[in-house]
């Protein structure tokens, strides 16, 4: 199920923020804490090296590239120990004043691909709406 939002910013002011590593943590519901961004990210193949979780509980993880058409597609894959790795697709759509933001995410190993598929959807939903709100304010303020 693809989450989407309106951003009134053209897709490159949204690429930018997406395409800068460091943000990741400031949009992405659940990561926590930056630690290293592969040189030349988002090609394919660079990692994102981060946290997820509270303090004192951090657990270090990564997410890689596995497919990147600038100003209009970023594909992860999100390792999210203990629970496996997830394939996260963003996509990019100009608009009339704008630019439609979209983010499908699924289970692809570990112990969440037990999860039904609907009740996989019903959290990931939640997540992905908030973290498209906080890139459509990155992207806002972005200069």
């Amino acid at each position: 199920m693809e989450v989407d939002r309106f951003v009134a910013v053209e897709p490159a002011r949204v690429w930018q923020v997406l395409a800068d590593g460091w943000n990741y943590p400031l949009w992405v519901v659940g990561a926590t804490h930056m630690r290293a961004v592969d040189e030349g990210y988002p090609a394919v193949g660079t990692r994102l090296h981060h946290s997820v979780g509270s303090w004192p509980l951090l657990i270090k993880d990564r997410t890689e590239v596995v497919a990147c058409e600038p100003e209009r597609l970023l594909e992860l894959r999100a390792h999210a120990w203990p629970s496996g790795a997830a394939r996260v697709r963003i996509s990019l759509r100009p608009e009339p004043d704008g630019t439609r933001v979209g983010i499908t995410e699924h289970a692809e190993s570990g112990p969440a691909v037990l999860v039904p598929p609907p009740i996989q959807q019903a959290l990931l939903v939640l997540r992905n709406r908030e973290s498209l709100a906080r890139l459509d304010a990155l992207a806002r303020r972005r200069t």
